[in-house]
């Protein structure tokens, strides 16, 4: 009896390999048909160490011909780094029956690994395996992190380091120069803060950096001591889910954070005019934050986000102020929020960030939509 690896090498077929540039523009388009379906994609990535027992080339032969038995036929093969590591990605994946998917895959791959290499002393791989969207755990949000992995477009637009540079000399000198220049306008507001009310004149909250990096965000305190947040935590479940409900008009009638009795007198003046926000300076010019870009959500927003929001928190650094604040702020609904954002991510420039901090002023004075 012919044996089954003998078997596919006599009646197998030629798989088409894709290139890396090939690979990884079919993980962004599945990725974003998986954001449209709810589905999930699995994505195997396999690369081996140098080994005297067989070539590299007889290695990644055999690699090539395991991924090809094991894969379906709307599966992709292709290169995820040149010449150096493969992967298999795996399209259409219901989230119910991901783990079982991936404990199968990765068995089924070593052993054709093995049947392929007919006996030869196997050399170490590195098998790594990934999901999209991953499983949200709550009890490590904190400390939950974004996979690079399926965002390959990312990593080719950090490559293009001039435009990074411009932004960060221009953070680091800006937020020191006004550190500096409102430093009377601080001393007299920390003075306020801590006249209204007992407690921290400084707020301190866990936030979701780029790529889901936590980051301690800092504030004027705006609330009364112990505060209960339960109220905003209702309010940001409601107004990121409400952009479905098409019932955003009604959001006054649900409840109006303005008039939070949580808020200290001198609170809603500070979040009118959002000077609250003015210690996050201090963010800006330790890396942590820009000063243009998305608003830095919370944990329990993000686990209200849908996959497609989440590109909020990757596609830039968080920033004090940002496209949605000088033209809509809250008056938009939370999808409209998004799709600014994701606008600013795809075209920002050093003259758009300008035109932004120029009109961020005038945002603040007239306080459109602050809450």
């Amino acid at each position: 009896m012919i044996s089954s690896c003998v078997e596919r090498k006599m009646h197998g077929t030629a798989h088409t390999i894709l290139d890396e540039l090939s690979f990884k523009a079919s993980i962004r388009q599945e990725r974003q048909r998986t954001e449209r379906s709810g589905q999930a994609m699995v994505m195997l990535l396999i690369s081996a160490e140098d080994s005297g027992h067989v070539t590299s080339r007889t290695v990644y032969d055999a690699i090539t011909g395991a991924l090809s038995a094991v894969k379906s036929d709307i599966d992709i093969l292709g290169w995820y780094e040149r010449q150096s590591i493969m992967g298999l990605l795996v399209p259409e994946v219901e989230t119910a029956n991901m783990v079982t998917i991936c404990n199968r895959l990765e068995a089924d791959f070593q052993k054709e690994f093995t049947c392929q290499l007919e006996g030869e002393l196997a050399p170490r791989l590195s098998i790594s395996l990934h999901a999209y969207p991953e499983p949200w755990k709550l009890e490590r949000a904190e400390h939950q992190e974004m996979d690079p992995s399926f965002f390959p477009e990312l990593q080719d637009q950090w490559a293009i380091a001039d435009f990074h540079i411009v932004k960060r000399g221009m953070d680091i000198l800006l937020s020191l120069l006004l550190l500096i220049v409102f430093s009377p306008l601080l001393g007299v507001i920390a003075g306020l803060v801590k006249l209204s009310s007992r407690g921290p004149v400084i707020f301190r909250q866990v936030r979701v950096g780029q790529m889901m990096k936590p980051f301690m965000m800092c504030k004027f305190r705006t609330m009364y001591e112990n505060a209960d947040h339960g109220v905003h935590h209702s309010y940001v479940s409601w107004f990121i889910t409400s952009s479905d409900k098409k019932d955003h008009e009604a959001k006054d009638k649900f409840f109006k954070l303005t008039n939070d009795p949580r808020i200290t007198p001198i609170g809603h003046l500070l979040r009118r005019t959002s000077l609250d926000e003015l210690p996050q300076l201090w963010n800006v010019l330790i890396g942590e934050m820009s000063l243009v870009g998305p608003r830095p959500p919370l944990w329990y927003e993000l686990e209200r986000y849908k996959p497609w929001h989440r590109r909020r928190v990757l596609d830039a650094k968080p920033g004090i102020t940002g496209l949605w604040q000088v033209v809509g702020r809250s008056r938009t609904t939370f999808d409209e929020m998004v799709r600014l954002d994701l606008r600013y991510a795809r075209t920002m420039s050093f003259w758009g960030d300008i035109k932004i901090l120029v009109a961020t002023p005038a945002a603040m004075i007239s306080g459109k939509g602050a809450c």
